[in-house]
C-alpha cells in the first residue's frame, strides 16, 4: 500500500510527477496509444470539473438554508423570552390574589363542609324513609340480590337511630320485610328443583341476613348432595350416548356443580371467621367439605366406572374420554387447603386397564376354544389326517399372532399424548405387570389347563386332536413362549429378569412340555384301547372250544397290523423315528422263533414246536425272578418309535388279558399260535425295542397253552413250517 501511495507514476498519488509521466508515456507508448491517453484525460478532467461544479452549488444551497434557519430561530427565542416576562408577571398576580381569597373565604369554608355533611346524612335518612317501600317493591320483583344490598348499606343507620320515634317504625318494617324474605330463602334453599348454582347465591344471602353459619353450612351440604344425586341419576341413564360424550355430559354437570359448591362454601365458611361461631368451626367446616367432596366424587366415579365396564366400543374413543376426564380432576385437585381428593382418575384409568385385559383374556380364551372346535370339526369330518401338520401350524399361528394383536391394542394406554402416565405411579407399575402376568401368562396357563383336559379318560375328542394339542405345546414350549414373552417385556419395559414376583420362562416351559406329555400318554392309551379294543372283540366273540383248524391268520390281525401302520404313518409326519434298539436278525428267524425271557440283558430263542407245558412252567417261574422289564409304565417320549412302542405294549397286554380268560381247544390254541406269529413277523419293525414283543407274545401264547383243555396242550401246538406256510399265504 505505501509503494502504491508513493508511485510517482499513478496520478491519484500524492506523490504524482507529471513530467516522469509524460517521459515514460513517450517512451513506452506510440503515437495512437499518446494520442487516446491523451483524450481519456481529457475526459476524466471534464467529469471531475463538471462534478465538482455540482458539489460546490448543492453544498452552497445548504449554507443559505442553514443561515436563514438560525437567524429565524434567534428572531424566534426573542419573541420568546418576552412571553415568559410577561406569563412570571401574571403569575406573581394571581398567587397574590388567590392568598388574598384564600383568607378571606376562611370560615366559609368549614361552614360549608358542615353544612354538605349535614346535607348528605339529611338525603340518607329521607332514603331510609322510603326503605321499606323500595324492600317490598323488591321482594315482590324477586330481585333477592338488590333487595339485601339495600338492607345491609341501611342497616348500620338503623342500628345507630333506631331507638328514635320517627325512625323506630320504619326499622320494624325492615325487620318483618327481611325476615319474611329470609323465610321465602330459605324455602328456596331447600327446594330440590333449584340449580346448584342459586344454592351458592341463596346461601351468600341467607348469611348476610343473619343466618347461622353452622346449621347453613350443614343445610348447604346436604341439599347439595342431593342435587348431586339427581345429576348422576340422570347421568346413569345415557346408555345411548358414546363414552366421550357421557365424559362431557359429566363435566359439564355434575363436576361443574361439584365445584362451584365445593368453592362457594369454602370461601362462605372455611376462609371466612364467625364471631358467633367456636373456632374450630372452620375445622369442622373443612372436614364436612372433605367428607362431602370425597363422597360425590367416590359416587361419580363408581358411576364411571361401571359405564367402562359395560363399554365395547373402540378403545380410543375411551381413552379420549378417560384423558378427558383426568385432566378435569387435576384441575380439580386445588379447589382448597386442605381438600383431598382420595379417588383419583388414575385409579379408575388403572381399573379401566384392568377391566380391558378381562376382556381381551376373554377374548383370547373365546378365540382358542374356537380354534380347537374348528380343528376337531376337521378331524372328525376329514377322511384322511394328512393336513395335521397344517392343523397344528394353524393352531399355533393364529394363537401366537391373536396374543402379539391384543399385546399391541393394549400398548395405546401408554402413548405419550394422553395427560396420564401410568408408569409414575406405583399402582400404574403394578397394572402394567399385570398385563404380563394376568393376561398373558394367564392365557398361556389357560391353554396348557385346557389341552390337559382333553386327556381326561372320560374325554371323547378324537385321538388326533390330542396329538394335535401335543404338538402345540412342544411349539410353545420350544421358542413361542420365549417369544411372547420378550415381546411383552420390550413392549411395555419390564424387567422380568430381575423380578422376584414375576413367572419367569422356565416355569412356563416346563408346565407346557408336562401337557405335552400328559396329551401324548393320552394319545398312546387312547390309540391303543382303540386296537386294544378289536383284539378284545375278537377273542370275546369267537367260540374257541368249537372252532375249525387254522388255515390262514385271522382278518382282525390284518386290520390291527393296517391300523398301526396308520399311526405309523400319522406320527412319521410330525416325529423324528428315534432310536432303534432292535437286534438285527434275520427274517427267517423272524419266521420260527418268539423271544422267551430276558436274563440279565442276554436274550434266547426256542422253537415252538418244542414249546412244551413244562417249558412254559418254568418260563413262568423263571420271569418271576428275571430281571423286570417295564412294559406298561415306560415314558412315552415325542419320537415315533416311543409312541408306537407305547400304543403297542397296552395292545398286547390287552391280548394277554383276553386270552387269559378264555378256554382254548387244540385248534383254538393253533389260531393264536399262527395270530402271534404273524403279529411277531409285522410288529418289530415299528418298536424301539423288539424283545418287548417277543416277551408279550411268548406269554399270550403261553397263556393259550395254559388254558388248553387238551391234556398235552405243548404236542398240540403246529409245527413252524406249517405255522411259516399259512402266515406266508396270508
Amino acid at each position: 500500500m505505501a509503494e502504491k501511495t508513493e508511485n510517482p507514476y499513478d496520478m491519484n498519488s500524492s506523490s504524482f510527477d507529471a513530467d516522469k509521466y509524460l517521459q515514460k508515456l513517450l517512451k513506452s507508448c506510440n503515437l495512437k496509444q499518446i494520442m487516446d491517453t491523451e483524450a481519456i484525460i481529457v475526459k476524466d478532467t471534464q467529469t471531475l470539473t463538471s462534478e465538482m461544479q455540482t458539489l460546490v452549488y448543492e453544498n452552497y444551497n445548504k449554507f443559505i438554508s442553514a443561515t436563514e434557519t438560525i437567524r429565524k430561530m434567534k428572531t424566534d427565542f426573542l419573541e420568546m423570552e418576552n412571553e415568559m416576562k410577561k406569563l412570571a408577571d401574571n403569575m406573581k398576580e394571581i398567587t397574590h390574589s388567590s392568598d388574598q381569597i384564600t383568607g378571606t373565604l376562611q370560615e366559609t369554608r368549614t361552614e360549608l363542609t358542615k353544612l354538605t355533611e349535614k346535607s348528605a346524612l339529611l338525603k340518607k335518612l329521607s332514603g331510609i324513609s322510603s326503605l321499606p317501600s323500595i324492600l317490598t317493591q323488591l321482594v315482590n320483583e324477586r330481585n333477592y340480590i338488590q333487595a339485601v344490598q339495600e338492607f345491609t348499606r341501611a342497616k348500620r343507620v338503623l342500628e345507630l337511630y333506631g331507638n328514635q320515634p320517627s325512625f323506630k317504625g320504619i326499622q320494624e318494617d325492615c325487620a318483618v320485610i327481611m325476615s319474611n324474605l329470609q323465610t321465602i330463602l330459605k324455602e328456596d334453599f331447600q327446594r330440590a328443583d333449584k340449580k346448584t348454582i342459586h344454592l351458592t347465591e341463596t346461601g351468600e344471602l341467607l348469611l348476610q341476613l343473619g343466618e347461622s353459619p353452622s346449621n347453613l353450612s350443614k343445610e348447604m351440604l346436604q341439599f347439595a348432595t342431593q342435587r348431586l344425586h339427581d345429576e348422576l341419576i340422570l347421568l346413569g341413564d345415557q346408555t345411548e350416548r358414546d363414552m366421550i360424550d357421557f365424559v362431557d355430559i359429566g363435566i359439564e354437570g355434575f363436576l361443574n356443580d361439584l365445584t362451584l359448591v365445593t368453592s362457594s362454601f369454602y370461601e362462605m365458611f372455611v376462609t371466612k371467621h364467625f364471631d358467633c361461631e367456636d373456632d374450630s368451626f372452620q375445622e369442622l367446616a373443612r372436614s364436612n367439605l372433605n367428607e362431602f367432596v370425597n363422597k360425590n366424587m367416590t359416587a361419580y366415579l363408581n358411576l364411571v366406572q361401571e359405564r367402562v365396564e359395560s363399554e365395547t366400543g373402540d378403545t380410543q374413543i375411551l381413552l379420549r374420554a378417560l384423558d378427558r376426564l383426568h385432566r378435569r380432576l387435576c384441575a380439580m385437585k386445588n379447589l382448597g387447603r386442605g381438600i383431598e381428593i382420595s379417588r383419583t382418575g388414575i385409579d379408575l384409568i388403572i381399573h379401566s386397564i384392568q377391566q380391558l385385559c378381562q376382556t381381551h383374556y376373554k377374548i383370547l380364551k373365546d378365540s382358542f376354544n374356537d380354534n380347537l372346535s374348528s380343528i376337531r370339526l376337521t378331524l372328525v369330518t376329514s377322511k384322511n389326517d394328512g393336513s395335521l401338520t397344517e392343523l397344528i401350524d394353524t393352531l399355533y399361528v393364529n394363537t401366537i399372532e391373536k396374543v402379539k394383536g391384543v399385546l399391541q391394542d393394549l400398548l395405546v394406554f401408554l402413548n405419550p399424548e394422553w395427560s396420564f402416565n401410568i408408569k409414575m405411579e406405583h399402582k400404574g407399575i403394578s397394572c402394567i405387570e399385570g398385563i404380563r402376568e394376568n393376561l398373558l401368562v394367564a392365557f398361556l396357563r389357560h391353554i396348557s389347563t385346557v389341552v390337559t383336559s382333553f386327556s381326561d379318560i372320560n374325554s371323547s375328542c378324537p385321538a388326533n386332536l390330542l396329538l394335535v394339542l401335543s404338538k402345540v405345546c412342544l411349539k410353545l414350549e420350544k421358542g413361542g413362549i420365549r417369544s411372547l414373552l420378550n415381546l411383552v417385556d420390550e413392549l411395555y419395559e419390564i424387567d422380568s429378569e430381575n423380578s422376584s414376583v414375576l413367572t419367569h420362562e422356565t416355569e412356563l416351559n416346563s408346565e407346557m412340555l408336562e401337557s405335552a406329555k400328559t396329551l401324548l400318554d393320552a394319545y398312546v392309551r387312547v390309540q391303543g384301547m382303540n386296537v386294544s379294543q378289536m383284539l378284545r372283540k375278537s377273542v370275546e366273540t369267537r367260540d374257541w372250544i368249537n372252532c375249525l383248524e387254522p388255515r390262514s391268520v385271522r382278518a382282525v390281525m390284518k386290520r390291527v397290523v393296517d391300523e398301526l401302520t396308520n399311526i405309523d404313518g400319522t406320527l412319521e409326519e410330525l416325529f423324528e423315528s428315534g432310536q432303534l434298539n432292535t437286534t438285527t436278525s434275520s427274517d427267517s428267524s423272524r419266521k420260527t422263533h418268539f423271544s422267551m425271557s430276558m436274563q440279565g440283558k442276554s436274550q434266547y430263542r426256542s422253537t415252538l414246536s418244542n414249546f412244551t407245558s413244562s417249558q412254559a412252567d418254568n418260563s413262568l417261574v423263571h420271569r418271576l425272578f428275571s430281571e423286570r422289564v417295564d412294559i406298561f409304565n415306560s415314558a412315552v417320549d415325542f419320537s415315533k418309535v416311543s409312541i408306537m412302542s407305547g400304543i403297542i405294549r397296552i395292545s398286547l397286554k390287552t391280548l394277554l388279558e383276553c386270552v387269559r380268560l378264555r378256554t382254548f381247544s387244540k385248534y383254538g390254541l393253533q389260531q393264536i399260535q399262527v395270530d402271534a406269529h404273524y403279529l411277531q413277523l409285522n410288529l418289530w419293525r415299528f418298536v424301539a425295542d423288539e424283545n418287548i414283543i417277543y416277551i408279550l407274545l411268548d406269554d399270550i401264547l403261553g397263556s393259550a397253552v395254559l388254558r388248553c383243555v387238551e391234556k398235552n396242550p405243548s404236542g398240540m401246538l403246529m409245527e413252524p413250517n406249517a405255522v411259516d406256510l399259512i402266515v406266508e399265504r396270508f
